[in-house]
């Protein structure tokens, strides 16, 4: 179960919501082993793609070593779907490469609504777990 406080939550949906059509992506932090996403890090989407998102190399190598350096590590992988359900897409799954992380994602292909959803995503499995906003 990923256990998410409401203002990470709405931080992520609003991150979509400013990046439709263009997937928006990013992570949320926590202390290292703590499975607590903590810290809201927006990352920009390198492809600028309404059906594909890729963290920028440079801007990755720079989170990533920030939070080693604060002891943190990537609780949540989030990104969004601008058309589709909030399920991974076969590149998702390829992608995936964290596998600790809940892998998060909220659709913005209805304008009055969200669907936010989470997975873990280990060797190619894709199991959606529960979501409860704290």
């Amino acid at each position: 179960m990923l256990r998410i406080d409401r203002a990470c939550y709405e931080a992520i949906v609003a991150h979509a919501r400013r990046d439709h059509p263009d997937e928006a992506c990013g992570v949320v932090a926590g202390p290292a082993g703590s499975d607590r996403p903590e810290r809201f890090i927006p990352m920009e989407n390198a492809e600028r793609s309404p059906t594909f998102y890729a963290f920028d190399s440079m801007e990755q190598l720079r989170v990533w070593r920030e939070m080693d350096d604060r002891d943190e590590e990537p609780v949540v992988i989030y990104h969004s779907h601008t058309a589709t359900e909030a399920y991974p897409s076969r590149t998702d799954i390829s992608l995936a490469g964290e596998p600790g992380a809940h892998y998060v994602l909220a659709s913005t292909r209805e304008p009055d609504s969200i669907e936010f959803r989470s997975f873990r995503i280990l060797d190619g499995q894709v199991t959606e777990e529960p979501v409860e906003i704290v």
